[in-house]
């Protein structure tokens, strides 16, 4: 009788604790929010608030529109960007600082070429005058990877600028295809990029190579560092921190992923090459990503939002040391291909870019 009790309290601890398992690394999240439409777009790109009540959004077909969140009022804005809308490439990536706009954009660069470009401009809610301050180099007949996501950290703009499917070229450093650019503000270069540290041959404003298509960067404000969420080819997504001087190794990595035709590509990661912190095998086709802060979901507070666009799902991804220690999906399948994230700056609530509208996410 005392055999069987033990077994029968065996045979239960066993079951509670294969339940809190499930419940504690189950990749879906129990839903206590909602999603609201806000307002119709026509394939947007970047978002930024200029204000707590105020976005400018970019549509990839070339419109730039500042949304009124208080009136629900959308008003277009002139500009003078020399874009293509080519494949992926348009108007890209938008962002607010101190007063100006920093916006990427496929630039024409004549006899169907074009490169990944960050224009600088006085914030003007009528027309908008900008100049660039990068261009990639070198332009290239391709409507594919531009990279393109902005962040500021103290004086520096990091710009994600892909590859525009060259594979091995993101290995070369004497172009800034596949790379993470760091300069200045103003378009100036820091003297202590890696190319006056010890990397010679690199271009002077190249921060990281080895990128395919990054279209996710975004500062932490807990530990100040710039992370990154990147497509792989058929898998081999991944998220990862920025790191200076150092190489992802695009396409002698594969990530995890292969080729579309199904040939392998390389190991998922060696000795070398930066290591992510999370990988999606297969693709997700990652798109942005923010490291949440914020009174909303403030139990969020320090973990990585990952959006997807062949997914069409948000991600969490709980993260500690460049070590990931849990994923799950926040929501699937609700509102379409997801192609950007912003956090509210005083609320925390957050606000998703589809293919054709913005949304609102709260607490139900």
């Amino acid at each position: 009788m005392i055999f069987k009790n033990e077994l029968f309290n065996n045979v239960k601890n066993i079951f509670f604790a294969f339940l809190l398992i499930l419940f504690f690394n189950s990749n879906s999240y129990s839903q206590n929010f909602k999603i609201l439409k806000i307002a119709d777009l026509n394939t947007p790109w970047g978002m930024s608030f200029i204000n707590k009540n105020e976005l400018i959004i970019t549509e990839k077909s070339g419109k730039l529109k500042i949304l009124n969140l208080n009136q629900n009022k959308i008003k277009e804005i002139n500009h003078n960007l020399n874009f293509r809308e080519h494949g992926q490439g348009g108007l890209l990536d938008i962002l607010y600082n101190d007063d100006n706009l920093y916006i990427s954009y496929s630039e024409n660069r004549g006899n169907g070429t074009t490169s990944t470009s960050v224009a600088k401009a006085k914030l003007n809610k009528k027309n908008l005058y900008f100049k660039n301050i990068f261009q990639a180099y070198p332009p290239i007949d391709s409507g594919y990877h531009f990279g393109s996501r902005i962040v500021v950290k103290d004086n520096y703009l990091f710009v994600s600028s892909g590859e525009r499917g060259g594979g091995m070229i993101a290995q070369d450093p004497t172009n800034h295809i596949g790379t993470i650019i760091r300069i200045h503000l103003d378009g100036s270069i820091p003297k202590d990029n890696p190319k006056f540290i010890n990397k010679a041959d690199w271009l002077p404003e190249i921060y990281q190579i080895g990128v395919r298509n990054p279209q996710g960067l975004t500062l932490s404000p807990f530990d100040g560092k710039i992370y990154a969420s990147n497509h792989g080819a058929r898998g081999g997504d991944w998220f990862g921190e920025i790191k200076k001087g150092e190489n992802y190794g695009w396409k002698i990595l594969g990530w995890g992923g292969t080729n579309y035709s199904g040939l392998p590509i390389g190991p998922k990661w060696k000795p070398g090459f930066t290591k992510a912190i999370h990988y999606w095998v297969p693709s997700i086709a990652v798109s942005a990503v923010s490291i949440y802060k914020g009174e909303e979901f403030s139990e969020w507070n320090g973990h990585a939002l990952i959006t997807s666009l062949k997914d069409q799902s948000l991600r969490k991804i709980i993260f500690d040391n460049n070590v990931s220690l849990q994923e799950q999906i926040i929501f699937k399948d609700k509102i379409g291909r997801i192609r950007d994230i912003k956090i509210h700056p005083t609320n925390g609530k957050i606000y998703l870019l589809s293919e054709d509208a913005l949304w609102l996410m709260e607490k139900s």
